[in-house]
């Protein structure tokens, strides 16, 4: 997802894979056939349903706050009111996603997306508002699938305020700007110099010691697109040392939208996209009476001198198809 990213995004982005992947998971849970194997095949998933199930509980089990940070994750499922969702659908909602589910008429777009986005902002922290577009949104909407994360820690070690100073910060070697930097003088912290990223890693952790930040520093100007086309080796184990350190790290807040189905496409997911091919008779109906219509998720991110605060939500929208065999 990150690379496919990469090809579109010449400036900054974020995005939560995760929250990507519990909505995806939660959709093709009623899918069946090519269209489930498309998105097990592109989201690395396992092969089968049964282990899908089993793989999402273990990762939402872990996916709990503690006495040191905030972590939340929700899942809803809107449904057009007196349509008949399929009662094993039902069942991997509660059992597996933990899914609270809720009539609403798609018809009256402007509300319906008021309410779902509203449940969204609550979920976050009113960190992501206006997840769905009520645009999006028409007679044909029969399902919405909504995935919310939060997350909030404090640093180990809190930078100073009074130590935030303006600092240069090189988007390129020409291309120069400053930035409020946080800064902090001599402290230990885990350390590593990666000579395949060509860049050194800082591991920066949150309060309780149970997770932290890294960050990744090229060691030249213009080496952040290698260390990007090659992303996945900062995901291997590093043999970082603790060390006194010399830290500058921006004071920043991002965020952005993103729409995830040319993404998906890239990655090989067509089915669930085709109303000829589509095969969601997992959730309702038959085989061509629903597809994906849209895969869109927003982002945020702040990192301050207390520590970080982000946030996602993804949603997944089901779409009736025209001609099709489901009563409503």
């Amino acid at each position: 997802i990150f690379q496919e990213m990469l090809k579109n995004n010449p400036n900054n982005f974020l995005l939560s894979p995760l929250s990507a992947e519990i909505a995806l998971a939660f959709a093709q849970s009623g899918c069946k056939g090519e269209t489930a194997r498309e998105i097990r095949t592109a989201l690395s998933l396992p092969d089968n349903s049964e282990k899908v199930e089993s793989a999402v509980k273990d990762v939402l089990s872990n996916l709990t706050a503690n006495e040191f940070y905030a972590l939340h994750t929700a899942n809803k499922m809107y449904v057009k009111a007196n349509f008949a969702i399929k009662d094993e659908f039902k069942r991997a909602a509660v059992e597996v996603y933990q899914a609270d589910s809720e009539n609403i008429d798609f018809t009256k777009n402007v509300e319906a997306a008021k309410t779902m986005n509203q449940w969204v902002e609550k979920r976050t922290d009113n960190k992501i508002r206006d997840l769905v577009d009520s645009g999006d949104l028409d007679e044909l909407t029969r399902v919405v699938l909504i995935n919310a994360l939060h997350f909030k820690a404090n640093w180990s070690t809190p930078f100073l305020r009074q130590s935030t100073r303006k600092r240069k910060f090189y988007k390129t070697s020409k291309d120069v700007v400053e930035i409020d930097t946080m800064n902090e003088y001599g402290g230990r912290y885990k350390y590593f110099e990666c000579p395949h990223l060509n860049a050194k890693l800082l591991e920066l952790p949150f309060e309780g010691g149970e997770a932290s930040m890294t960050i990744i520093l090229p060691n030249e100007k213009e080496g952040l697109a290698a260390i990007e086309n090659q992303i996945e080796k900062a995901f291997v184990p590093h043999d970082l040392t603790t060390k006194l350190v010399n830290v500058a790290l921006p004071k920043f807040k991002i965020g952005n939208r993103v729409d995830f189905k040319q993404i998906l496409k890239n990655l090989g997911v067509h089915s669930a996209f085709d109303e000829k091919k589509a095969d969601l008779s997992g959730i309702a109906g038959d085989k061509g009476d629903l597809k994906i219509n849209e895969v869109k998720q927003k982002t945020f991110m702040e990192v301050n001198e207390d520590g970080v605060e982000a946030a996602a939500a993804t949603y997944v929208g089901l779409w009736l198809m025209l001609e099709c065999s489901i009563l409503y």
